[in-house]
């Protein structure tokens, strides 16, 4: 029987460059799946809108679409909002990645990988939920920029929250170093994937 592709969790912190290294990852013949990206389309779930708006008030759902940034601003208020909100969204997110999951492992020809973009993988300890771990690091100074560009004004205070940089990729099975080139970055994440491969 051929082993199943190995299922990966890709993490790193805000402006590290995860996107950037999920997308290299699809263009190598891994398939992929972004966390955060499930978290938006549960957003549109009429029981999760309801939830939100049960909790935090209309507000959070001005035209009837749950307003992220609202819930987040909400949400990062409190420990005990965090909390409540984690307990709704990672379970629901857990099914989803895992029905994805199974397609992508019994698709012919199977993908060299399954890459999960989780930002909170080592927050939320999902890490055995993995083979393999890759943490994508970048210069303090490059993820500033980066950051800044797309908006993410509040990076001090969400980094906080968040293991460091160092200690991500000490508990990262493999940490990839993102403050150059794109090309330099395939090359390492090539090199990852033939380990995880061979």
């Amino acid at each position: 029987m051929i082993a199943p592709p190995p299922f990966v969790g890709l993490t790193g912190g805000i402006g590290a460059g995860k996107s950037e290294a999920l997308a290299a990852l699809g263009r190598f013949g891994a398939a992929t799946i972004s966390a955060d990206q499930v978290v938006h389309d549960l957003y549109d779930d009429p029981e999760v809108r309801a939830a939100v708006v049960a909790r935090w008030g209309e507000e959070v759902a001005p035209s009837g679409e749950v307003d992220r940034a609202a819930v987040a601003r909400r949400a990062f208020a409190t420990e005990d909002d965090r909390g409540w909100l984690e307990a709704l969204i990672w379970p629901k997110v857990g099914e989803r990645i895992g029905e994805w999951r199974a397609i992508e492992s019994a698709r012919e020809p199977a993908p060299v990988a399954l890459v999960v973009e989780t930002p909170l993988l080592f927050e939320a300890g999902l890490e055995a939920n993995y083979d393999a771990t890759i943490a994508v690091i970048a210069d303090e100074a490059v993820r500033a920029e980066r950051a800044g560009a797309r908006g993410h004004e509040a990076l001090d205070e969400r980094t906080a929250r968040q293991p460091t940089q160092s200690q991500k990729a000490e508990r990262a099975t493999y940490a990839v170093e993102n403050s150059g080139t794109l090309r330099e970055l395939e090359q390492e994440l090539s090199e990852v994937l033939a380990k995880l491969t061979s």
